[in-house]
């Protein structure tokens, strides 16, 4: 990892403790299916990416309710990074939870999902917007009650062929995308970290379709 990206993080991850403000309280989400089977499809990246997140840092994932969770504090801010492990069509009920149990405020809420629709590796975040046919956010969109939520798409592209949109998404990542995968996910990381540090509209304007 750059070590620009690593100087934002304080030396040692710390746990979330009573003293925590709720507004320096942020909660990335990564949607996903659980399961060895799915590890490496391409409709996991959102889980993808929190793993890669967490793979320099001094943390792990721990299996709590409705999913698998990570904390990591970054310049007086804590990142709680969340794995649901409802599947990806019930993933509102993981994001509702935890945004209750940690009080953290929807404006701090993040999503990191896959999109058909973009190239492969392209980033793009918005504030707001249709769930695109993605039952992922489908699920969160009727859980929270709201379409006002931070979300992050990743690229896979469409690269199928006509009635083959289940098997691409589902299927794994070919060797020329295994090849990109791992700057993709390292500016995914500096998305985050910028979204955390210095907002969702400076980060859209910094990494949208890079």
């Amino acid at each position: 990892m750059l070590d620009f990206i690593k100087s934002w993080f304080t030396k040692n991850s710390k746990p979330i403790t009573a003293e925590d403000n709720g507004m320096k309280k942020y909660l990335i989400v990564g949607l996903g299916n659980i399961g060895a089977e799915y590890a490496n499809t391409r409709h996991n990246v959102g889980f993808k990416v929190l793993d890669h997140f967490i793979a320099d840092e001094d943390t792990q994932f721990e299996t709590v309710k409705l999913g698998d969770i990570a904390k990591v504090r970054v310049k007086g801010r804590t990142i709680i990074l969340l794995k649901p492990s409802t599947y990806m069509n019930l993933s509102g009920k993981a994001v509702r939870h935890w945004l209750t149990k940690e009080k953290i405020p929807i404006e701090n809420l993040l999503i990191v999902t896959d999109d058909l629709n973009l190239p492969f590796g392209t980033l793009r975040l918005k504030t707001k917007g249709s769930d695109g046919g993605h039952n992922g956010l489908k699920d969160i969109q009727d859980k929270l009650q709201t379409t006002k939520y931070n979300r992050f798409r990743f690229g896979i592209s469409d690269s199928f062929s006509k009635g083959k949109q289940v098997d691409y998404v589902l299927g794994e990542w070919n060797e020329d995308e295994a090849a990109k995968l791992p700057e993709r996910l390292d500016r995914s990381k500096e998305a985050i970290i910028s979204f955390v540090l210095s907002g969702i509209s400076e980060t859209m304007n910094r990494y949208n379709g890079t």
